[in-house]
């Protein structure tokens, strides 16, 4: 049977020598998910931290729901702009220089946060996010694609999973680290007062507040910078994309672009939904916890809570597949979970004590969808790159595209909340799943179109 994997290129002697993913020694395997491992961790750093950054700019830079998700939308919506573009640029340079410029462009997106900080500017904030989000799209095209096929397919999932992990580690750090660094005991005294503080008073007290953030992100930006040079000499190989074994080129005769890949093109919609569900689990819920009564320094910990949720959700994927269950069929089940979570939410109420939390059942319910959330995007990413050869740069670059989800759907629940309340909000969660419920059923498996844009056969 022909090799169906794409190539590795790696200098060897002084020359480029094109290996298949198959022939690859443990080792080299085993180093290149390492590298990527780390570079998975920092994605999820500086990702996360918006979950602190929203309420934290809500106060202030004194915004309303909807304008203080905008952080969610800067940082997420420059993957709408680059993701295609980045594909062309890999394409162009090769993926350890793509990487290298990604970790750049980052790091400038970091250090905007000063000038930001000085003049207590919210939109230059965003500029800094979405420049941040900017160099990520980069990175993300290189890598997802990268870890989906460095392996036997059938272990995809299992591998994303173990990306993942790192990603949601760091996920649960960079809220609490950020917190212990521009945080005080009596912050929330200071909280409560800043409505009835006179205009001269309160401004000075706002310019010191945000004025904690020029330190961390000046530290972030020099190591973003550092990583950059690190990844470009590293022994991370690069993967050659380009060519395809004659029986996939044979399966693609008369494929002329992404677009004739109907299961790709239903994949990036599945990723769009299925990363704003995601990010509503996590940014969201700090300020549902808030109004509820609970005061900002307790409720900080939650974020921690939906990506320990995702984190078991990675091990439970590590584990079962594919030994226990199929990729395809665990992505059917962790679907129907978050359709049924968000149900939950809305309408399960009465106060439980958890954790040493005294609440509302329903938040727990949004710490849960941390647990099929997880191998959602574990199962998407290889069913929508399935078969793609030569198109897979391109492929990838489209379902990067859907992560600005990330962008549209926190302002959509932002939205809801200041026009209803911020638990029917989460209304906007269940379309989502019910598509997502699609995806995994029927549509990864569609393979054609008819001349009138209705699926031809699956």
């Amino acid at each position: 049977m022909a090799n169906k994997f794409p190539l590795i290129t790696g200098k060897r002697k002084g020359t480029v020598e094109k290996i298949s993913v198959e022939s690859l020694t443990k080792r080299d395997t085993y180093i290149s998910i390492a590298i990527i491992a780390v570079m998975f961790f920092i994605f999820g750093f500086v990702s996360w931290i918006n979950a602190i950054l929203i309420p934290y700019f809500k106060i202030a830079c004194e915004l309303t729901n909807f304008q203080s998700y905008l952080v969610a939308f800067s940082f997420y919506i420059s993957y709408f702009v680059m993701s295609v573009p980045s594909s062309y640029i890999l394409k162009s340079i090769g993926f350890k220089r793509g990487m290298m410029i990604g970790f750049w462009i980052m790091a400038t997106g970091a250090f905007l946060f000063i000038p930001a900080a000085f003049t207590r500017t919210y939109y230059v904030f965003l500029a800094g996010l979405f420049t941040l989000g900017t160099g990520l799209a980069i990175l993300q095209t290189a890598v997802n694609p990268y870890i989906t096929i460095l392996g036997p397919k059938e272990r995809a999932a299992q591998r994303i999973s173990i990306m993942g992990i790192c990603n949601k580690f760091a996920g649960i750090l960079a809220p609490l680290v950020f917190a212990a660094v521009i945080l005080r005991p009596t912050d929330n005294a200071l909280f409560k007062s800043i409505p009835f503080l006179d205009e001269a008073t309160r401004a000075v007290a706002l310019d010191e507040l945000i004025s904690r953030v020029i330190l961390p992100y000046t530290v972030v930006g020099i190591v973003l910078l550092l990583i950059g040079i690190f990844i470009r000499y590293s022994p991370l190989p690069e993967i050659d994309t380009e060519h395809e074994s004659e029986e996939l080129a044979k399966e693609n005769k008369g494929k002329l672009n992404i677009f004739h890949f109907p299961h790709l093109i239903l994949g990036a919609v599945a990723i769009f939904l299925h990363v704003g569900t995601q990010v509503i689990a996590i940014d969201t819920i700090i300020g549902y916890a808030t109004s509820m009564g609970m005061n900002f320094l307790e409720a900080k910990t939650f974020p921690s809570y939906t990506l320990t949720a995702a984190i078991c959700g990675y091990l439970l994927g590590i584990v079962t597949i594919p030994k226990l269950i199929k990729q395809a069929n665990m992505l059917r089940l962790c679907t129907l979970l978050g359709s049924i979570f968000t149900l939950l939410i809305v309408f399960t109420h009465g106060k439980i004590g958890l954790l040493g939390h005294q609440t509302d059942i329903s938040i727990w319910f949004v710490v849960a969808l941390g647990l099929p959330n997880a191998l959602i995007w574990a199962g998407i990413w290889p069913l929508a790159l399935d078969g793609l050869g030569k198109f897979t740069k391109e492929g990838s670059g489209l379902l990067i595209m859907g992560l600005c989800g990330n962008a549209i759907l926190p302002l959509t629940y932002g939205y809801f909340a200041d026009a209803f309340d911020v638990r029917q909000a989460y209304w906007v969660l269940f379309p989502c799943y019910i598509y997502l419920v699609f995806y995994a059923f029927h549509g990864h498996k569609i393979r054609g179109w008819t001349k009138a844009g209705f699926l031809l056969k699956a």
